[in-house]
């Protein structure tokens, strides 16, 4: 069974076309753990092999270690086959290993240090160097990246980041759309509501939302993705089993399962159940139900992570599960 494709054509220019599962590249980035090269290679092999041809990284990921990673595996591959996204907003400054960034979060990395930038000159300097690590001379996508409180510390900060951006950056955004040298930009944050802030002053494209449109969480469906809908915004979702709690993880939004969310998934894992449906399978297809989500981006860290997120893109679910999960209160009714 071929995974399947979405397309997306905002600007009536061809559009691009998404594979309903990417490849999110912060695990390959050694992210918590150090993965062999030989083991990235197998999950990118195993990824290509089973369909999937939309791809997306950024400079933090193992401080430009994704990247490079990137590079040797689409290295012969036609660049035409496959959709390709990196984020802007951090520039890498070569540093010693002691002082380099996010020791115990990127491990065996590069020895860098991260420079938030959102101006127009910071835009075009994390695009070349991305480009030079990656080993491509484009781009598909462009994301600002980390544009919420959770990575910018306060609001006051990512109002002023935002301010940046919208000043300098998304000027350069737009001449490099216009010019061809990427075919669409937005943002890659972790907060529905930066985002939609974003949609509102700006001319944006596609947005890369984090953990915050999944079976546990839809605050996103109240007002941000009706507003993508409604200007044909595309919307990947990235972080579709909160961390891993819907994929029998012990961990959501990067941390403990409060015992609230662990009441909710077990509740949701029943119903699941009922409907002879894996919990991760519907985990994984609930997004990709809403018309503005056009890919579903979860981690694969191992093999088995992507061989078990292959599964899910194929998986089956009967459209009794979704009334029963309305019925029940675990989903708007609307999206049933």
């Amino acid at each position: 069974m071929q995974l399947a494709t979405k397309a997306w054509d905002r600007l009536d220019n061809g559009g691009l076309a998404f594979t309903e599962l990417g490849l999110g590249t912060a695990p390959l980035g050694n992210l918590f753990r150090a993965v062999p090269e030989a083991e990235a290679d197998a999950i990118m092999e195993a990824a290509w092999a089973g369909g999937v041809r939309h791809f997306d990284t950024a400079p933090l990921y193992g401080l430009g270690l994704a990247e490079t990673r990137l590079n040797r595996f689409l290295r012969g591959k036609p660049r035409d086959a496959y959709t390709l996204a990196t984020k802007v907003g951090r520039l890498l400054r070569a540093t010693t290993p002691d002082r380099r960034d996010g020791p115990d979060k990127w491990i065996d990395v590069p020895s860098r240090n991260e420079v938030y930038d959102f101006t127009h000159d910071g835009v075009l300097r994390s695009l070349e160097a991305s480009l030079e690590r990656l080993g491509v001379d484009r781009v598909d996508i462009l994301y600002a990246h980390d544009l919420d409180v959770r990575n910018q510390g306060s609001q006051a900060i990512l109002d002023a980041r935002i301010d940046e951006l919208m000043g300098g950056g998304h000027k350069a955004l737009l001449r490099l759309r216009d010019e061809g040298t990427i075919r669409a930009f937005g943002a890659g944050i972790n907060e529905w509501e930066p985002a939609q802030a974003m949609a509102e002053r700006g001319d944006f494209d596609i947005f890369l939302l984090a953990g915050r449109y999944t079976l546990l969480e839809q605050g996103a469906a109240q007002s941000f993705l009706p507003l993508c809908e409604a200007r044909g915004i595309g919307v990947v979702v990235g972080g579709p089993y909160n961390s891993g709690v819907l994929a029998g993880g012990a961990h959501y939004d990067y941390g403990a399962v409060p015992a609230p969310v662990a009441e909710r998934v077990a509740r949701l894992r029943a119903a699941c159940d009922r409907h002879g449906v894996r919990l991760i399978d519907a985990a994984f297809r609930y997004p990709l139900r809403h018309p503005a989500v056009v890919s579903v981006i979860p981690g694969s860290q191992t093999l088995a992570d992507m061989e078990g997120n292959l599964r899910a893109a194929r998986a089956e679910i009967p459209e009794a599960l979704w009334a029963d999960l309305a019925a029940r209160g675990l989903i708007p009714a609307e999206r049933a």
